[in-house]
């Protein structure tokens, strides 16, 4: 297992919503803000992690991401293997042929190493460094329209002509 930039910047963007989605759906648009990712790269990664049961969508006014599962089902593992695709078997890694097994030996270490590391355990380690969460704004209550006016019933007449003949009458 490979630690691409990719995974990195898809475990930075989990932690940003397990320690946020207490207030309602995430936005994209704020966790690239607070972590630095452009918009269009986010919407690339959480498309796989939506795919791979990380988080799940929800469309609209006040929509956003949340966790797909509780945080302490989720590993650093399952959040890379989702957003990473996995290399070749027949990939030549640095150092040549001849250490394979080396690096064959290190990737299954970190893979079961990231195995052991609970998102959970991510957000309360951030929490504990003392990591500022801000209430999110208040929603906007829906608004409602307003009652409609009251009719006027008068016994006037409506039109010149009835007027005319309410005159001659």
């Amino acid at each position: 297992m490979r630690m691409s930039t990719k995974g990195r910047f898809a475990v930075d963007a989990i932690i940003d919503l397990g320690l946020r989605e207490a207030g309602g759906p995430v936005t994209l648009a704020s966790i690239g803000r607070r972590q630095r990712i452009s918009l269009s790269y986010l919407e690339q990664l959480f498309s796989r992690l939506r795919r791979g049961g990380i988080v799940d969508s929800t469309r609209g006014p006040g929509g956003g991401y949340t966790l797909g599962r509780p945080a302490a089902a989720i590993t650093v593992a399952d959040i890379v293997l989702a957003v990473d695709e996995p290399l070749p078997a027949s990939e030549d890694r640095a150092g040549g042929r001849h250490a394979a097994a080396l690096w064959q030996h290190l990737d299954e270490v970190m893979a079961q190493h990231m195995a052991t590391i609970t998102l959970d355990s991510l957000i309360a380690a951030e929490l504990a460094r003392g990591v500022q969460v801000e209430s999110p704004p208040p929603r906007r209550a829906a608004v409602t329209p307003p009652p409609p006016p009251k009719v006027l019933r008068t016994s006037a007449p409506n039109s010149v002509f009835a007027l005319g003949r309410a005159a001659a009458g």
